[in-house]
């Protein structure tokens, strides 16, 4: 059995989701202990939880210290990883985005094809926005092999949640391929979504499309941002999320969600910031691509390269867990990293549960 301490490097989440993701793809029991240890709210949250019960879902595994508030624990795998359609419910405003990255790399290795439809929050502060997944994520990693689509069927936000996030997945050929972006290049184009669910009284989505444009035509960015009015949320809500792309092919997004006491131009000055500063930087993915890539990176075959705005804790986190338990290489220059994948096969993941 693998073990892990939780509390190590960045100590979130993202310590659980991608430990368990990866001791399942090598068909190896894991076990996690001081899981958030270090965190206002310690042990698994909802979001948690629900990602390692999708998980043993989808491959039969056993689980056990899974439960809201667990500091502990562990996952023994059973079967092979099996396609299907799957429904699950966070049942609170737990990030379906978080759920929707746990089970895509598990569904790249299914024995076919998934849909997965995620009920929660898809706007949130520190969780990753269901338009930066459609819009960067997933057609970054089309390049690597991924043929995976998603659909915002509902939007929900803080503190309900009640969103509703569709996902499909095709499974890989065989292997993934290595992604290099060694430049950032011209920006070519600039656009966004301005979405807000009961609050087209107050002009929320055009006030915060219109302030945001402002901020980066006051950069020389000329952006296409379009303004969503939404009535279907179970709750009023927000969110903004802007993207650019170079003539490299490299695409960088910012998005932040609403909040009580949160004005639309708030929204849009620390969305137009963000952006601002990652394009800045010369980097060639975005602060929140860099982590997210890694996984991915250190599954393909032959040396994935990108330069990150910042190292970050979960950059660090996913690097170290993909050397430790994957034997990926990984190699700093600066802000460059350099990721040489395994080259991990579909038919490894089949063989591990046979033997």
């Amino acid at each position: 059995m693998l073990h892990i301490d939780g509390s190590q490097r960045s100590g979130s989440g993202t310590v659980v989701r991608t430990a368990a993701v990866l001791a399942t793809l090598l068909g190896r029991d894991i076990s996690l202990t001081n899981i958030r240890a270090r965190r206002q709210m310690s042990g698994l949250r909802p979001q948690h939880l629900k990602a390692v019960e999708a998980l043993a879902a989808m491959t039969g595994a056993t689980l056990a210290g899974a439960g809201v508030g667990s500091s502990w624990l562990q996952v023994r795998r059973a079967r092979a990883i099996r396609a299907g359609a799957y429904r699950w419910d966070i049942g609170s405003a737990g990030s379906t985005t978080l759920l929707a990255m746990t089970v895509l790399p598990l569904a790249l290795y299914a024995d076919g094809s998934s849909r997965f439809r995620m009920t929660g929050g898809l706007f949130a502060d520190f969780a990753p926005s269901a338009f930066h997944l459609r819009h960067v994520v997933l057609p970054t990693l089309y390049r690597m092999g991924v043929r995976a689509d998603v659909e915002i069927v509902r939007p929900g936000y803080a503190p309900k949640g009640g969103g509703v996030l569709e996902l499909t997945v095709r499974p890989v050929g065989a292997r993934l391929s290595a992604l290099v972006l060694g430049e950032q290049g011209r920006v070519v184009r600039v656009w966004g979504v301005a979405l807000s669910s009961h609050l087209e009284d107050r002009r929320v989505s055009h006030r915060m499309a219109d302030r945001c444009r402002r901020r980066l035509a006051d950069a020389g960015l000329d952006a296409d941002i379009e303004v969503v009015y939404d009535r279907s949320a179970g709750q009023p809500g927000a969110a903004l999320a802007v993207f650019a792309e170079t003539d490299t092919g490299c695409l960088l997004g910012a998005d932040r969600a609403g909040a009580p006491g949160r004005r639309s131009e708030t929204i849009a000055d620390s969305v137009a910031t963000m952006l601002l500063e990652d394009l800045g930087a010369r980097a060639t993915v975005d602060r929140h691509l860099a982590d997210q890539l890694i996984l991915y990176a250190a599954l393909a075959e032959g040396t994935s390269t990108y330069v990150v705005p910042a190292v970050t804790e979960h950059v660090d986190t996913n690097c170290w867990l993909v050397e430790s338990l994957l034997g990926a290489g990984i190699e700093w220059q600066d802000r460059v990293l350099r990721i040489h994948g395994v080259g991990f096969e579909r038919s490894r993941a089949e063989r591990v549960v046979r033997s």
